[in-house]
């Protein structure tokens, strides 16, 4: 401190000035902006989840039950509805009401639970990854049809690399095909031997026909790997020959078969392999789609608690102004008066703009923050109604209840049976061992059994024929000679025979499906096919490779749950220690406040100076803002910790799936969205050969 100097002139009237003086000082603390410590304050408006019991808050549901994309508009009652398109919602881009019913005078008062609804709602990350699990959703669909699934973010296969039955004549599909086709022909055919082809002359001459064709087709395969086909051709032909027996003649064909792989391709597992892993694709888009929603709330809960700091450290920054200002003016009043230093008045004066400028500072912090939480929480940041908003925080940061399990072995424990990244690991391993064993069941040879049935019918017009008559040709009949053999004298005549025409003989379509189905002229075949592809070279190498992959992921796992150790371990010590320096500085602050409270005395009591005095505020305010700091960098630890727990979801009540009531319509099987209870982690990690 620099000395002062005393003069007697100038003693009577400083002791006047003193007491008074200590009074404006302490009128000027006390109504300042300066608020002591969050942990001793109590909200003036309390956010509503405080001001309800647990067991009647509903849970924030994301929606992602809105749809159901794995089953495709029914045939029944309307018949061509799978002929139309699936309809999708347009996109919405803009904000959900809640942001215009928490606006009030141009201000956006908000708790730390409206910030993570309002961010679950118009979260633009959200809203990309929810349309995967409905993508997902059609991949079931598609496999179920026996086609191959999409692709899934996190999903390390769309579908089965395995080439099962790769000598089939069928198209494999679960979905029955039927197929019908119309066919006609009308011809005419030069003819080079007119008695082979029926025309019965002797110069060139056209044949003359017309073919009408009718056939159907059936054909469905099943999940044994069995085709069933029946087809039903029909077939009209009529010609200018003469040696057909029925002109014109219809002939229906009715046949029914199946083929059955017996080595490769045989069994359900393998024919539903890419059913099995599109399902569990979906499960893992649920599980990516969960990992998103739990960073945009941990991204939620750190920019609130940014922003409730940097509001609060404006203040802090606007008191030590204050102070500074105050600590200036005095000092300017001193000088006048003769009592201080011209040196102690710059001192002031710099520490007044130095004030200043880290207030400028903090007001720039805080307007960032704003935008950061801002953007977290719309999904247009520059919607009308929220471009200049001020965001006003209501919760203010407090030392929150030990949420550490017994040990740091527990919490590992629950990491790993609740962490997204995890859980998809295992699905992916699910996956893997599915491919591993259809690859293996593609290294067999190929053995096809192949059954038909088939029945035919065959009628037409054809001329009712009288009882023949000998008729004498006129070419008389020759000896070796070429003389006329006779008997009796008379000339012996070649005979030919003609045979009267009584009318025609109508048989058409009717007769020939009576043929058909009494089966008249039946045909049954069986048929074994063996296909052995020579080294076989392709198949391995897609075993290979699947159980390379296999591999692969096993130690993909290991070094996730490395991961995940690493990350509990890191927010485990963060949340201890900065619970440590919560204490730490609201001890501090608790200390310099009793520091103040001496040095004011002293100062009343003449025994030290205004400098002294503000120089001590100027800590407290500091300590102030060091206890604030802490106190949400704990706030923003617990976020972290349950995050690397996987419990983000569960803490802040938060459904994947569609609540009704506080219901949940759909399971899935992300933790905490059943009545906060992990869902489906145990049969998970069950036959995923993980330890």
């Amino acid at each position: 401190m620099t000395s002062l100097r005393r003069t007697p002139a100038v003693s009577g009237s400083r002791l006047l000035a003193r007491p008074l003086l200590a009074m404006t000082l302490a009128i000027t603390l006390a109504g300042g902006p300066f608020s002591p410590a969050y942990a001793q304050d109590t909200p003036q408006n309390p956010p509503p989840a405080q001001t309800k019991p647990e067991s009647s808050v509903v849970p924030v549901s994301l929606g992602l039950a809105k749809h159901n994309f794995s089953h495709g508009p029914r045939a029944f009652p309307n018949l061509f509805a799978p002929y139309h398109s699936i309809k999708i919602e347009p996109t919405v881009l803009v904000n959900s009401p809640r942001i215009d019913q928490l606006i009030h005078d141009n201000k956006l008062e908000i708790t730390l639970q409206d910030a993570i609804e309002l961010a679950l709602e118009n979260s633009v990350d959200i809203a990309v990854q929810r349309y995967y699990p409905w993508i997902a959703d059609l991949s079931i669909l598609k496999t179920h049809a026996g086609g191959f699934g999409f692709g899934t973010p996190g999903a390390a296969f769309a579908s089965s690399t395995a080439n099962i039955n790769p000598f089939s004549t069928f198209g494999f599909s679960y979905d029955p095909i039927f197929t019908s086709t119309v066919f006609m022909d009308d011809r005419s055919s030069p003819i080079n031997n007119p008695f082979i082809s029926g025309t019965g002359t002797s110069s060139l001459t056209a044949l003359k026909s017309h073919t009408d064709q009718y056939n159907n087709q059936y054909t469905q395969s099943f999940h044994t790997g069995t085709t069933f086909f029946a087809l039903w051709d029909n077939q009209r032909s009529s010609s200018t020959s003469s040696a057909n027996f029925f002109n014109p003649a219809v002939q229906s064909t009715l046949t029914a078969g199946f083929t059955q792989p017996l080595l490769n391709g045989f069994g359900t597992f393998v024919n539903t392999r890419n059913i099995q892993i599109a399902k569990n694709n979906r499960k893992i888009s649920d599980l990516a789609f969960a990992q998103q929603a739990i960073t945009t709330v941990t991204n939620t809960i750190t920019a609130y608690w940014e922003l409730a700091f940097a509001r609060e450290n404006v203040k802090v920054q606007q008191q030590a102004v204050t102070v500074a200002q105050k600590l200036y003016e005095d000092n300017k009043k001193q000088l006048e008066i003769g009592t201080m230093a011209p040196l102690d008045v710059t001192r002031a004066e710099s520490e007044l703009a130095t004030d200043h400028q880290n207030l400028i500072v903090a007001q720039t912090i805080r307007l960032q923050d704003e935008q950061i939480l801002k953007n977290a929480i719309s999904k247009d940041p520059l919607a009308p109604n929220l471009v200049n908003v001020e965001i006003i925080t209501l919760d203010k940061p407090s030392q929150p209840a030990m949420i550490e399990t017994a040990s740091f072995e527990e919490s590992i424990k629950e990491a790993f049976a609740k962490r997204p990244d995890i859980q998809e690991e295992v699905l992916n391993l699910r996956n893997a061992a599915t491919d591993v064993r259809a690859t293996h069941n593609a290294l067999l040879p190929s053995l096809t059994l192949t059954g038909q049935y088939s029945s035919v019918g065959l009628a037409g017009n054809s001329p009712n024929k009288g009882t023949p008559r000998v008729v004498s040709s006129g070419i008389p009949i020759v000896d070796a000679n070429g003389n006329p053999v006779t008997v009796n004298g008379v000339p012996i005549f070649e005979p030919t025979f003609s045979t009267p025409i009584n009318g025609i003989s109508q048989q058409g379509f009717t007769t020939v499906q009576s043929q058909v189905f009494h089966s008249q002229f039946p045909d049954y075949n069986l048929q074994l096919t063996f296909n052995l592809p020579i080294r076989n070279r392709s198949a391995q190498a897609d075993n290979a490779r699947a159980l390379l992959v296999q591999r692969q992921l096993e130690t993909q796992m290991q070094q996730l749950k490395n991961a995940a150790l690493l990350d509990v371990r890191n927010t485990y010590i963060a949340l201890t220690q900065d619970r440590a320096q919560v204490e730490a500085a609201s001890k501090a602050r608790e200390l310099q406040q009793q520091t103040f409270d001496a040095e004011q005395k002293k100062y009343q009591l003449g025994a030290s100076t205004v400098y002294n005095v503000i120089l001590t505020q100027r800590d407290l305010i500091n300590a102030q803002g060091a206890e604030i700091r802490a106190l949400a960098n704990l706030e923003e630890a617990k976020a972290n910790y349950e995050r690397a727990l996987g419990r983000t979801l569960e803490v802040n009540r938060v459904s994947i799936a569609e609540a009704i009531s506080g219901e949940i319509q759909r399971e899935t099987l992300i933790p905490g969205t059943l009545h906060g209870q992990v869902v489906g982690v145990d049969k998970l990690f069950s036959g995923a050969g993980q330890k």
